[in-house]
Order: C-alpha cells, then structure tokens, then sequence
C-alpha cells in the first residue's frame, strides 16, 4: 500500500521543527498512537466478529434469526 503524499503534506503543515516531529508530544508519537490503536481495533472486531459497541447479536443476519418478542 502506497501512502498518500498529500496526507503527509497536510500532516506536516504546521510542522515548524523538530520537536513537533519526534518530541515528546510530537507527531510521530501521535500517528504511533492512534496507528496501534486503530489496529488492536480491527483485531478486536474481527476476533469478536462484531463492532465496538453493537454487542453480540446485532449484526443484520443475527436479528433476522432472532426469535420475535413475547407479547
């Protein structure tokens, strides 16, 4: 997969020196972050087989074999 230049010069725009790149708060720690995270997200979705927060069961195959409610 090819990455987008175009994201990494709007990522960089305010990139002003090296601190906001590698610092301790800097960019590369933050796309590090939300990278690991996005990525144990999928892992988790696609172990459980559902997303964050629809629970098991919500999926549209599995409402359409639940039983109806009781009246």
């Amino acid at each position: 997969m090819a990455i987008d230049l175009r994201l990494i010069d709007k990522v960089l725009a305010d990139y002003k020196k090296p601190e906001d790149l590698i610092g301790e708060n800097g960019l590369l720690k933050q796309l590090t972050k939300a990278l690991l995270e996005r990525a144990m997200q999928a892992e988790m979705t696609e172990h459980l087989g559902y997303q964050k927060h629809d629970g098991p069961g919500t999926t549209a195959a599995t409402r359409a074999m639940a039983r109806p409610p009781r009246r």
